[in-house]
């Protein structure tokens, strides 16, 4: 039949006709569990369509649910797995209407519930499944796809259901569903209506391996079979599913638990091993495959299917099936540690092993990725001497059998009895097989797999083996790359960032930076921690659109503005508002928030400006919190000219400042600010006096597909508060003079020794004589005392550097200035400030 759709025009005409015939030869199976996956399939054999579904309803007013599809994932053409009936998808509209629906691209992109993809043209056919007549409903369109169709039928489905269902099928061809392909869907419809699963009634009892459990009380209707595969008769059992769960060896209960709790449901297939307890011998290996039905008003969701004894099928296709989980489960596993994970789950159970250890391949040293059981007691004694981190480190000469499989490059297996070196006899005295894990044309690493009791190696379990390694070894080789991109990228990342907080008077401050782990992009998350005058600190956190190498090079940039100018001396909102204007300059197509405190160490409060950031979150000294009511702004780059206006913020001893980016806080099943108040909380109910373990414990639950930032400042209060001062000059002859004069009465007002007067008396001198000789504009003096530290500070408009002279001849005149100054100096030096600079020098008091 899989030729039928490579036939010519020839074949096409004969579609329909065959497709009924191979309808009617699936429908003659009545036991089959797979009959209407089966119905399905012939939809894509006969219609060219490249997915098909049915969604089926419980009862009237309940939403339509997927019951079955088959085809590529439904995710690429971004279908629900449930629609409302009452809504406006095709599926809802043909049921509605009783009419098939046909749609084409262009009627998808007005669809509101379509959610079409943005890539890829596609065509959309959605029936309703009726054992009806449908008639000549083929649509009155051309045949290119678009248009409704115009056939009857009730759409309430006659078949053995709960109530209508509907099939929907997908084709990628470029006409869409051609006259013949619409017929077959018409009559794989009517087959559907006929073949729905009926749902089992309370107390019905089911014939064979057959069960059928309600989700919601776990009451559970089984089959003969399935109580004698359990060792129980049918008076013994209770109809409960935990009397089964019970007779589950423990090891293989939380997989079982994962299909049969409702926490865990999910339209689909399930499938699974696990083994039972039997009252002598082994245990039983037993295989369930099951579906999730859908449930509505007065009936729950129900998972039914079959168990069967394991042992039965193993002769069939499924070492072919383990090799294609294990495929699938080492596709998405990014890191070594993943595909580690993938390995071990996919060979210890199926193969009953003891033991599995993992290890790469670095040089001519095995380096172990996992191990199971993880415990160090479970593994020889030679092993646990090379335990020098988390796992051990050993050389492969140390394990010469191991070596000669690594350099041969072909699973090796031992039986019981086999002299081996006690390095690798301990791990499996009942047998021992060794896979070399081959990547690129070298060996990637090893896995030892390890049995207790003697084991029996058949063939089939030779060739999964096999092919095993072999998978193992590339998605190995694919980890190890991605994990060291993942570190060179969060090398780079850090790179950008501060790599030390300063100490700060009266205050504590910590950060902390995750890198996502959902690529190997870098973010643009960013912080700082900038240290002002006059005890003064800014604190910023920021965001830059996307993940890219663009985004992290314009959070350098912005970082090292935003710097700049808080250091030149600007308000808050001047320094965000030149920092805006600065990105807008830079004709980027990417935008950046920011958040921008400015924190007065001395008299305990702040200045907080925004730009499309996240507020601050303020943790006070008795447990409360607020998230700050801070205006703000647009996001930096958006608009060239906007305000950023400045919002107060009160600190008492004892108070946290949390600065945080939407990593932390934003998550698919909440929004932003129910993530905000969950922060608040969690803030709350930690102790402040470790800032350290606070930052650790707000990003345990970070969630690593985006990155995070987070800032945190404690405010303590300064012990000692300096003592400040200042003076105007203005430019007269005596200004000299006056500043002289105002500094002495200054400092003796404060008690300033003498000796102390005198050299700052001198200092005052020059420094404002320089700047009344050298610059224009404004010159004022500040003064500032704290313990036995002596500021002196005069600023000017000149941005130009005082510089001292190399040398100075007998004869000149001038140019000793700034050398007395050094001299008298426990330290001197030059900041810019706001339209100028400020020259200081520190003088330190004897005592």
């Amino acid at each position: 039949m899989a030729n039928v759709v490579s036939e010519g025009a020839a074949g096409r005409r004969t579609r329909t006709p065959r497709a009924e015939v191979a309808l009617k030869t699936v429908m003659a199976d009545q036991d089959s569990p797979e009959r209407l996956r089966r119905i399905l399939e012939q939809a894509l054999v006969f219609t060219r369509a490249s997915f098909a579904a049915v969604y089926a309803q419980g009862e009237s007013g309940d939403p339509l649910c997927l019951v079955e599809s088959v085809g590529v994932p439904m995710t690429l053409y971004g279908l629900h797995d449930s629609y409302a009936r009452s809504g406006r998808s095709p599926a809802a509209d043909a049921l509605r209407t009783g009419r098939p629906v046909w749609l084409g691209p262009e009627e998808l992109a007005e669809c509101p519930e379509s959610r079409r993809t943005p890539s890829g043209e596609f065509f959309l056919a959605a029936l309703p499944a009726s054992a009806e007549d449908l008639g000549d409903a083929k649509g009155d369109s051309d045949g290119n796809g678009n248009g409704n169709g115009n056939g009857h039928g009730n759409g309430n489905g006659d078949g053995d259901g709960d109530g209508p269902a509907c099939l929907l099928a997908v084709s990628e061809e470029p006409a869409g569903f051609d006259p013949d392909e619409r017929a077959c869907l018409e009559l794989i419809a009517r087959a559907v209506a006929c073949r729905m699963p009926a749902r089992p009634t309370e107390g019905e009892v089911l014939e064979g391996d057959a069960f059928s459990l309600a989700m919601d009380s776990g009451r559970v209707q089984v089959g003969d079979g399935i109580l004698a595969l359990f060792g129980l008769s049918r008076d013994a059992f209770d109809g409960k599913v935990e009397t089964l769960l019970a007779l589950t060896v423990p090891e293989d209960l939380p997989s079982l638990m994962s299909v049969v709790e409702a926490d865990h449901m999910s339209i689909g297939d399930r499938e699974l091993e696990f083994r039972v307890r039997r009252p002598s011998g082994p245990p039983r290996w037993l295989r369930l495959h099951g579906r999730l039905l859908p449930g509505g008003e007065g009936h729950p969701a129900r998972l039914v299917g079959t168990v069967g004894d394991a042992s039965l099928l193993r002769s069939d296709v499924t070492d072919v099936a383990r090799v294609q989980r294990l495929a699938a489960a080492l596709a998405v596993a990014g890191t070594v540690r993943d595909v580690s994970q993938a390995v071990v789950s996919a060979l210890r159970g199926p193969l009953r092993a003891d033991r599995i250890a993992l290890a790469e391949l670095e040089n001519d040293r095995l380096v172990v990725t996992v191990l199971d059981p993880p415990e160090p007691e479970a593994w020889p004694e030679l092993w646990r001497l090379e335990w020098r981190s988390e796992w051990p480190d050993a050389p492969v000469r140390t394990m010469p059998t191991l070596a000669a499989a690594l350099r041969e490059g072909r699973a090796q297996i031992w039986p019981a009895g086999t002299a081996l070196e006690p390095a690798l006899a301990e791990v499996g005295p009942g047998g021992l097989a060794a896979l070399p894990l081959p990547a690129a044309g070298r060996m990637a690493g090893a896995c030892l797999i390890g049995w207790d009791t003697p084991h029996d190696f058949g063939p089939d379990e030779r060739a999964f083996l096999t092919a095993s390694a072999g998978l193992t070894g590339q998605a190995l080789m694919r980890a190890h790359a991605f994990d060291a991109e993942h570190e060179l990228v969060g090398m780079l990342q850090r790179q950008l960032l501060p790599r030390r907080l300063p100490e700060l008077p009266g205050a504590v401050a910590v950060a902390r930076y995750l890198p996502s782990t959902a690529g190997l992009e870098l973010g643009g998350d960013w912080y700082d921690v900038i240290p002002l005058p006059d005890h003064h600190v800014a604190l910023v956190i920021g965001d830059v659109q996307g993940h890219s190498a663009a985004a992290a090079t314009l959070m350098g940039q912005m970082r090292t503005a935003l710097r700049a100018y808080a250091v030149e001396g600007h308000p808050p909102d001047v320094v965000v508002s030149r920092a805006n204007r600065l990105l807008t300059d830079l004709e980027t197509d990417l935008f950046a928030t920011c958040a921008y405190v400015d924190v007065d160490l001395e008299e305990g409060s702040a200045w907080c400006v925004r730009a499309g950031h996240l507020p601050p979150v303020l943790r006070h000294a008795d447990g409360s919190t607020e998230i700050a009511e801070a205006d703000g702004g647009p996001p930096l780059g958006v608009v060239t000219q906007s305000d950023f206006p400045m919002s107060p913020l009160r600190l008492r001893p004892g108070t946290v400042i949390a600065l945080t980016t939407d990593g932390l806080v934003e998550t698919v099943e909440a929004d932003i600010d129910e993530g905000m108040d969950g922060f608040a909380r969690e803030l709350g109910v930690l102790d402040p006096a470790h800032l350290d373990l606070v930052a650790d414990a707000l990003l345990g639950n970070a969630r690593r597909s985006d990155d995070v930032a987070l800032l945190l400042l404690r405010y303590d209060g300064m012990a000692l508060r300096p003592q400040r001062d200042s003076w105007t000059v203005w430019r007269l002859p005596q200004a000299v003079s006056q500043a002289r004069r105002f500094t002495r009465r200054t400092l003796r007002a404060w008690g300033v020794p003498p000796d102390a007067i005198d050299t700052a008396l001198l200092v005052v001198s020059e420094l404002v004589t320089n700047a009344l000789v050298h610059t224009d504009g404004r010159v004022r003096l500040d003064l500032t005392r704290i313990d036995h530290r002596l500021r002196v500070a005069v600023a000017d408009s000149s941005p130009r550097t005082p510089v001292k002279p190399t040398s100075i001849g007998w004869e000149a005149t001038g140019g000793r200035g700034i050398l007395l100054v050094e001299a008298m100096s426990a330290a001197w030096g030059t900041v810019p400030v706001s339209g100028g600079k400020q020259v200081w020098s520190e003088i330190v008091q004897e005592l």
